[in-house]
This record gives C-alpha cells, sequence and structure tokens, in this order.
C-alpha cells in the first residue's frame, strides 16, 4: 500500500501560479499511476490530470490542459502539479491519488486547499 501527502495549497490571485507537491511511502511510487483530483464546495470529486508509471503519457482534465503540468519523480518518490493561469473557478480541495491503472485510484491522500481569488 501507498502513503500519499499533499502540500503546496494556499490562497492566491487569479493569475498566479501554484506548485502542489505529492510525496509518497510504503510501496514503490513508480508501481503507479499517479493523478490529482479536485473537489469544490457542493460538487462532485473530479478527475484534473494524471501521468503513467514511467511519466511517458499524460493526462488532462480538458478545463485544465494547457495550464496544468502533472510530473513525477520516481527516484524521490514525489508528484507534482504545476498550476499556472489560475482561475477562480480552480478553487477546490486538490488530492493526489495513486492505482493500478488509470483513473482508478486505490490510494488518496488527505487533500490540500487551493483558493483562487478574482
Amino acid at each position: 500500500q501507498v502513503q500519499l501527502v499533499e502540500s503546496g495549497g494556499g490562497s492566491v490571485q487569479a493569475g498566479d501560479s501554484l506548485r502542489l507537491s505529492c510525496t509518497a511511502s510504503g510501496r514503490t511510487f513508480s508501481s503507479y499511476f499517479m493523478s490529482w483530483f479536485r473537489q469544490a464546495p457542493g460538487k462532485e470529486r473530479e478527475f484534473v490530470a494524471a501521468i503513467s508509471w514511467s511519466g511517458g503519457n499524460t493526462a488532462y482534465a480538458d478545463s485544465v490542459k494547457g495550464r496544468f503540468t502533472i510530473s513525477r519523480d520516481n527516484a524521490k518518490n514525489t508528484g507534482n502539479l504545476e498550476m499556472g493561469s489560475l482561475k477562480p473557478e480552480d478553487t477546490a480541495v486538490y488530492y493526489c491519488a495513486a492505482g493500478s491503472t488509470w483513473f482508478r485510484p486505490d490510494y488518496w491522500g488527505q487533500g490540500t486547499q487551493v483558493t483562487v481569488s478574482s
């Protein structure tokens, strides 16, 4: 199993950038697909981005494509989500996740709050 901890959340202004990090412990991080989800108040948790075992393949929600970049460093057991051109609608709790297949996480972090003000 894997334990995941997110960090890097905070409050920013629209148009700013923010970098979220995910640190994994337990089973080797490189064994899993890694992804980010988010949940805004009153809304369902939604997919944001995912990256394959080696980092060679990525996927993004249409709402963030071109603005967010997902990456991973298996040697350091870390994953990152670089968020740019942030919008108020990006405000949510962001969760790091890991699983054996695309879009079906088995493990979740506790989440980190991102607030974007206009």
